[in-house]
């Protein structure tokens, strides 16, 4: 089975950081081949940031995909640019506590997770794109959910330790509405 995910929000909102967990994850995952394609806007913070990463249990071709099967949207400025990319079938998730526009296809399938506020209730906004992941696990199961946190725990925890259970318990919020959509 083969993942092509699109990642697209804008800088500081952890697009890049989901991209690369889930890369870093898959290349300890045994029998899993992965890339990663960031891209980055001209500003740092509030530019306009997306990411590719291909999981896949063959070898991969391309680091980048013309089309993906998954489309993560993390504010209204990458609804439109990367709602397009999605295969007919493919799976949309969306942050709906920022994104205000909805998706216009009928051909594909919609996962709402209102990551920002539950990263708030939580207590730091800044847990919103584990939340996301969560719920990109939750669903699609194309990594075992604890080396993802464990991947999350040393990429991010390593900094910021004061920050795990807030990870942790944004992560699996986010899985039980990924594994709820997909019933």
């Amino acid at each position: 089975m083969e993942n092509a995910i699109l990642i697209g929000g804008i800088g500081g909102q952890g697009v890049v950081m989901f991209g690369k967990i889930l890369t870093f994850t898959a290349a300890e995952v045994d029998d899993k081949y992965v890339t990663f394609f960031p891209s980055y806007g001209v500003e740092k913070r509030g530019g306009v940031s997306n990411c590719y990463v291909t999981i896949s249990d063959n070898p991969i071709g391309a680091p980048m995909a013309d089309d993906s099967n998954v489309v993560v949207v993390l504010n209204d400025l990458a609804m439109p640019k990367f709602e397009k990319t999605l295969v007919p079938g493919g799976v949309l998730f969306l942050d709906s506590t920022v994104c205000a526009l909805r998706p216009t296809r009928t051909d594909i399938t919609v996962v709402e997770v209102p990551a920002t506020e539950i990263a708030r209730e939580i207590g730091s906004a800044k847990v919103a794109n584990l939340c996301m992941i969560g719920a990109f696990i939750g669903f699609t199961e194309a990594l075992p959910p604890e080396k993802v946190l464990e991947t999350a725990f040393s990429k991010l925890g390593a900094k910021h330790p004061e920050m795990n259970a807030l990870n942790e318990k944004a992560f699996y919020r986010g899985m039980e509405i990924g594994k709820a959509a997909k019933k």
